[in-house]
């Protein structure tokens, strides 16, 4: 199929990509990788008046270390940050969230901001952005803000950016030392979306749990944070059965888990406890954990 008629566009700077959306209707999508929103585009299920093509735009395309943390211009391809010494040495729960994503042709043409602002709830990034807690910077012709990765993600596909929004940054704190980490998913062939996954991060102090940290993806309309599962580690000597009480726990949590031909509802539920447990264990084991 071929996309329904819309009026193009390529700003070279992002000053006029920001003025251009200002003066475009709402009925406007912005192209970023592209490995997402093309195939909308092919099946008519997304018909915008206008696209907005920022890839000639490279001051958003870097990856630098920032006060802290890592910051990451919306516009760094996937396989940018997978080849990333700086990811891979600093913040390895990128890095391996990163090596999960499809393949290494989309990895090589999708952006780290067009994956966040589509909002796949199945997708890897939101989940680490999540699981992070990072901060994502927006431009728009009324000025900058920053927008907390709690406050991003508002339902399924959709995001707290405006129509004449620009994801111009996301910046990933990176994680305290001791801090042990994991980040896994279950899908139905190498490289497809999964059908439920875990992200988790734990800090042990003299063999009880002072830190944990907990996103399930896959599972529902945005990636979702596990509290009660959280608060049921904290402050508890660690063991095999405590892990598996709080997987039980993020189990029984989640709503309504989303249902399809790929996944029946139930199963995502029994998936998403049984990664929880799975991820619990390998961060408890990269924070010095010995069962």
């Amino acid at each position: 199929m071929k996309p329904a008629p819309f009026d193009y566009h390529d700003p070279e700077t992002l000053d006029e990509a920001v003025s251009l959306l200002g003066r475009l209707d709402d009925d406007v999508k912005i192209l970023a990788g592209g490995q997402s929103l093309i195939p909308l585009l092919n099946m008519r299920l997304a018909r915008p008046t206008a696209l907005v093509d920022l890839g000639k735009i490279a001051e958003l395309d870097y990856i630098r270390e920032d006060n802290g943390g890592i910051a990451i211009g919306a516009l760094t391809t996937q396989r940018t940050v997978e080849r990333s010494q700086l990811v891979k040495d600093r913040l390895p729960v990128l890095y391996e969230a990163t090596r999960l994503i499809a393949h290494p042709q989309i990895r090589n043409r999708g952006t780290i901001g067009g994956s966040l602002a589509h909002a796949d709830p199945a997708a890897e990034y939101p989940a680490v952005a999540l699981l992070l807690d990072a901060d994502f910077k927006v431009r728009s012709a009324s000025g900058e803000r920053t927008i907390g990765a709690a406050d991003f993600f508002v339902t399924y596909l959709t995001t707290a950016l405006g129509p004449a929004d620009v994801l111009t940054e996301v910046r990933f704190p990176l994680l305290a030392e001791g801090v042990g980490w994991s980040f896994i998913e279950m899908t139905r062939r190498h490289g497809d979306f999964a059908l439920a996954g875990a992200g988790v991060t734990i800090a042990l102090s003299g063999g009880e749990c002072s830190h944990a940290r907990i996103v399930l993806f896959g599972v529902d309309a945005t990636p979702v944070r596990s509290k009660a599962a959280e608060q049921a580690l904290v402050g508890q000597e660690l063991s095999e059965e405590l892990i598996a009480s709080a997987a039980q726990t993020a189990r029984d949590e989640i709503g309504e888990p989303l249902s399809d031909n790929h996944a029946s509802s139930e199963f995502r539920r029994h998936l998403a406890g049984v990664m929880t447990a799975r991820a619990l264990t390998e961060a408890a084991r990269r924070a010095g954990w010995v069962n």
